[in-house]
């Protein structure tokens, strides 16, 4: 099963129906992706669960639906154990981006974050997780699958927020600041956090 979200609501990709009453079930084949997102939006349904018999084959189904695009991140802390956020179209986020061609997803979280935040010195750990989002781009829907990092870094420098990218804001948060951040964050970065703590 695969959770995607679409801003604050979720549809699961899934070869099991459950007998959620809040969740509309869709098929696969036959599912209008648009209609599901705007019934979401308008809140005529709380949630979707998009049905496929085959569990192998959910992910490439439904990106025949909604083109692929790879992204990789970092939740990169500093030798203070602060966290490092960036602020962009009014919502607090962690720095992430699109993996280029020829590059790979690690390489990517790492140039990503130091394009996003200016933070230098960064050391890749672990993979944390995958979070997929829903987003449009030029009226076309797209499904975004994001490969989350563990980073650290002593550097002490100035953080540059990545203005021409819409970043107001590149900052540490200490964990009071994170849960306050949180409140006014994506309900996928929100998810992965409690994954993210609950395993740790």
């Amino acid at each position: 099963m695969y959770e995607v979200f679409a801003n604050d609501h979720r549809l699961f990709l899934t070869s099991e129906i459950a007998k959620e009453t809040d969740f509309k079930l869709f098929l696969m084949d036959t599912v209008d992706l648009e209609d599901v997102v705007s019934q979401l939006q308008k809140g005529k349904i709380q949630g979707a669960q998009i049905y496929h018999p085959k569990k192998k084959d959910l992910l490439k189904k439904f990106t025949k639906k909604a083109p692929l695009v790879v992204a990789a991140g970092g939740l990169v802390q500093n030798k203070q154990g602060e966290t490092l956020f960036i602020f962009r179209n009014g919502k607090w986020d962690l720095p992430k981006g699109k993996v280029d061609k020829g590059e790979s997803i690690e390489e990517a979280a790492i140039r990503e974050v130091a394009e996003e935040t200016g933070a230098k010195k960064l050391k890749l750990g672990d993979l944390l997780g995958v979070t997929y989002h829903l987003f449009k781009r030029n009226g076309v829907i797209k499904l975004k699958e994001t490969h989350w990092y563990k980073m650290s870094t002593k550097y002490k420098g100035e953080l540059i927020p990545q203005c021409d990218e819409g970043i107001e804001k590149a900052v540490w948060l200490s964990d009071d600041q994170i849960e306050e951040a949180l409140s006014n964050s994506y309900a996928n970065i929100k998810g992965f956090f409690e994954r993210v703590t609950v395993s740790e």
